[in-house]
């Protein structure tokens, strides 16, 4: 037999057609209708075999088609007007970044994550935290705001999902061939920019790739070059694969290489914002610069840098956030502490609580400490998070805990239906200048019934063929019998109740909890007149056993005698999947266990669909539903067993349906139009789409976190860091000081000290000995609240006045009142707190003495 070697023709494109390579490395197309629109016209087989990935199609595309298309006047003018509207986007100035409150923000937000999912034709993504990371960076370029992004680009990308004869998920690798891919390699004249790492006795190289996503660029890192031994090429081949020194490898060439990355780009970011502690190493990095290039102490350096850090966590559970045993970090950083000129030891600190010294290291709580601002990603995960992380503030009362909040959100036009964005222009107007004005969206009482209700059915009737599709697909793969490839077309019915349920099978988001009572169910879907239906999608993380355990028994209950065509599940969950979900079905089923839902976005993507939420109370929901707009499934459970949740939700799921849901969708008082389920799909898009969306998120970011930090940063780098130097001696010597402190007595001035009357005040005096702790250093408080089983609720500070000096010795006497606007039992204590005016978080020292 001979052997064959392979080459590729590649086809070249008519000068005419040059706009639609410009466009296909700007990934500008993949929330802009009218750009797909172009290239699904080009070639729609192509496109669908390419994936919907614009520069394959380009790179496939038959010379005789291009050529026929460069003559095509309809196609050009098409062309033409695309082009502009890109074009347009690109120089606009009227921006927030430029004209807006963003504008202050003058050298660039570097945001690092270890995900990022724009596109499935782009599968460097898992997850729901890639789908933010792609999300932030389309509404940061949408605003305009000075931003830049930084993560790995993986050549085996996450994993293609494949469910066999047995329902058992298989994961096939991915070989990506970059120069598929929207992506250039940056160049330093003729040769590839390499940036390198130290990793053990060895550097390892990275080339760089850029990635352009609007106005912002996302430069990736990629180890597999021929610079790097065979092992160290690996490092970039699997997002989250490998054992955890390969994450470990990763980590450090994400967030230290991810930095050098910006300085041989000649990018000087002010702000770096870590999405998740894989990124957390890129503080130390900083701090080391700052030790060798500006011969700073390594606590002068840690002002600076931890200035411009900003930490988001997703995680609300310990078992979910990165660590890394002592040997280990001995073994990468053991070097490293010597440059930073602090023991080993010192250094392997800052990833623990320092409550207990064996203690692996956190990613997470070195993000913490060498950030001064952090947050979660909901109101509830912020609670969460305050209550999980308190050890690392040890002694100052959860509520003060510096974590705040910011809910994520979704960028609306990538998951917004066409159909649904004209139906809003027609009877609304600019949808996109108005998002985030709830007045604006107020207006969708205007769309006609039946308007609303045809756009909805339409993009359902679209989902149902797509799911015959992709199972049809599946069945010849694996050879099931004719009859059975026929039978796809008995799959889902159009006119039935259809719900979604897809995310990543981990075992808390309870993937078969409708499954709890199968009789029950089983009537549900078979009932003769007000049947419904279920589609489930989503990956187990190929590690996690319990988790594809979850996927084989929905698969199996799917096939089922009286399940089957009324349940599907659809295999290789990806971004198109979840577009094709979101857009079509009425109602989408989401019930993790409380409080394991950071937040969740996926039902955010129903909204402006006019699909709706049936939900646990948990991460978004909790803020998004008003009792209006969806269902919440079973009540405001914060603890309670495993078993107990279990219980107590499938029966609430299952009386919604049977009693609210299912009625509702059916009743049709003229025969034709479900006029209060309209009304629910009203108040969705009234109440959601405003408030959940990535440009409200992001401009929440830049308000709140980044400008904040840019400003400290620009303080503390000036006069070569004089603050930064001034605040680190500061610190040392009160920690030296502050065991002298401590509260002597406290005295209450009122007559009868046990009962006040409403609107006089509780008259307090403490006597505090300072030591050599300067008293302009201290704040006291009364901190007091209503009395709640040995401690207080809804806890306020009302600062102490210093009155006067008792003596020479370091006694000083502090005095003031506390109001009394409202009866009721009350509690109060007396604390002293270090404080700074160069401080940015009220308990940064972590030093708090009570009475």
């Amino acid at each position: 037999m001979p052997t064959f070697q392979t080459y590729n023709v590649t086809p070249t494109l008519p000068g005419t057609l040059e706009p639609l390579r410009e466009m296909s490395f700007n990934l500008w197309w993949t929330w802009e209708p009218s750009a797909r629109r172009l290239f699904r016209h080009l070639d729609p087989e192509l496109w669908n075999r390419t994936n919907h990935n614009p520069v394959r199609m380009l790179q496939l595309s038959r010379q005789s088609r291009l050529e026929e298309v460069s003559q095509d006047k309809a196609f050009l003018r098409e062309l033409k007007q695309v082009h502009d509207a890109f074009r347009n986007y690109l120089e606009r100035r009227e921006t927030y970044g430029k004209t807006g409150a963003g504008s202050a923000i003058k050298n660039p937000v570097a945001y690092f994550s270890a995900e990022f999912g724009f596109h499935e034709s782009i599968p460097n993504y898992s997850g729901g935290l890639g789908i933010l990371a792609g999300d932030h960076c389309k509404s940061a370029s949408d605003l305009d705001l000075n931003f830049v992004a930084i993560g790995l680009l993986y050549r085996h990308g996450y994993f293609k999902q494949e469910i066999d004869k047995d329902g058992a998920q298989q994961a096939i690798s991915l070989n990506q061939n970059f120069h598929h891919l929207p992506i250039r390699e940056m160049r330093r004249g003729d040769a590839k920019l390499l940036v390198s790492v130290p990793i053990l006795d060895r550097e390892v190289f990275a080339k760089i790739w850029q990635l352009q996503v609007g106005r912002v660029s996302l430069y990736l890192l990629d180890t597999d070059t021929p610079e790097n031994n065979a092992e160290d090429r690996l490092i970039t081949a699997e997002l989250y694969g490998g054992d955890l020194e390969m994450r470990m490898r990763q980590e450090i060439m994400l967030g230290i290489g991810g930095v050098k990355t910006l300085s041989a780009l000649g990018i000087e970011a002010e702000v770096f914002h870590m999405n998740e502690g894989h990124s957390a190493f890129l503080a130390l990095e900083r701090i080391r610069l700052s030790v060798v290039a500006k011969k700073l102490d390594f606590y002068s350096a840690l002002q600076v840098a931890a200035a411009a850090n900003v930490f988001t966590t997703h995680t609300p559970v310990p078992a979910g956030n990165d660590s890394f045993p002592r040997e280990m970090m001995k073994k990468y950083f053991g070097d490293f502490a010597r440059e930073l000129g602090i023991p080993f030891d010192e250094l392997f600190s800052f990833g623990q609580t320092r409550v207990d010294r064996s203690d692996p290291f956190s990613m997470t709580i070195l993000a913490l400490r060498l950030s001064r601002h952090a947050n979660g990603v909901s109101k509830s995960h912020g609670e969460v998070s305050r209550s999980l992380w308190k050890d690392v503030w040890a002694g100052v009362p959860v509520h003060e805990v510096p974590i705040v909040s910011i809910t994520n959100g979704i960028h609306t036009k990538t998951w917004m239906a066409p159909e649904f964005s004209e139906l809003y222009g027609k009877h609304l107007g600019d949808w996109e200048e108005h998002l985030t004005e709830p007045d604006f969206w107020r207006r969708v009482s205007d769309i006609p019934d039946a308007h609303l209700w045809e756009t909805h059915q339409r993009l359902k009737l679209r989902l149902i063929e797509f799911v015959r599709e992709r199972v049809r697909m599946r069945r010849e793969r694996i050879g099931e019998s004719p009859e059975a490839i026929r039978n796809v077309n008995l799959i889902m019915d159009p006119e039935i109740l259809t719900i979604g349920f897809a995310r990543r099978f981990a075992t808390y988001k309870r993937g078969a909890l409708l499954f709890s009572d199968k009789d029950r169910l089983r009537r549900l879907l078979n009932d003769t007149t007000r049947p419904v239906q279920f589609i489930f999608a989503g990956k187990a993380h190929p590690r996690d056993e319990a988790g594809k355990a979850l996927i084989q028994e929905v698969y199996k209950f799917s096939r089922e005698t009286g399940f089957e065509n009324r349940i599907v599940f659809i295999e290789d969950y990806d971004s198109y999947i979840a577009r094709r979900l979101v857009q079509g079905v009425d109602l989408w089923l989401n019930h993790p266990l409380r409080p394991l839902e950071a937040s969740g976005t996926s039902g955010m993507k129903l909204a402006p669909n006019a699909g709706i939420n049936l939900s646990v109370l948990d991460g978004w929901w909790r803020e998004g539903y008003n009792g209006n707009n969806g269902w919440a499934i079973g009540p405001e459970l914060d603890n309670g067993t495993v078993e107990f949740q279990n219980e107590v939700d499938a029966s609430s799921l299952y009386q919604l349906l049977e009693n609210q849901i299912i009625p509702l969708y059916y009743a049709k008082p003229d025969g034709k139009l479900p006029l209060a389920w309209l009304q629910l799909m009203r108040e969705t898009i009234r109440s959601i789409t405003p408030a959940f969306n990535t440009h409200r998120m992001v401009k929440e970011y830049a308000e709140r976190l980044y400008i904040p930090a840019a400003k400290s940063h620009e303080g503390f780098s000036r006069d070569s860091c004089a603050a930064a130097t001034q605040l680190s001696q500061w610190k040392a010597a009160i920690r030296k000081d502050w065991p002298q402190v401590r509260i002597q007595d406290v005295q209450v001035g009122n007559q009868d000290r046990q009962n006040i009357s409403v609107g006089e005040s509780l008259q307090l005096s403490a006597r505090i000995h300072l030591g050599a702790v300067d008293p302009r250093h201290v704040r006291v408080e009364a901190y007091h609240g209503e009395a709640d089983n040995g401690g207080i609720r809804n806890p306020t500070a009302t600062v102490l006045d210093q009155s006067s000096q008792v003596d020479g010795d370091g006694n000083y006497l502090y005095q003031g009142s506390v109001p009394a606007s409202e009866s009721g039992a009350y509690g109060f204590s007396v604390r002293v707190v270090p404080t700074h005016p160069h401080l940015m978080q009220r308990h940064e020292l972590r030093l708090i003495t009570w009475s």
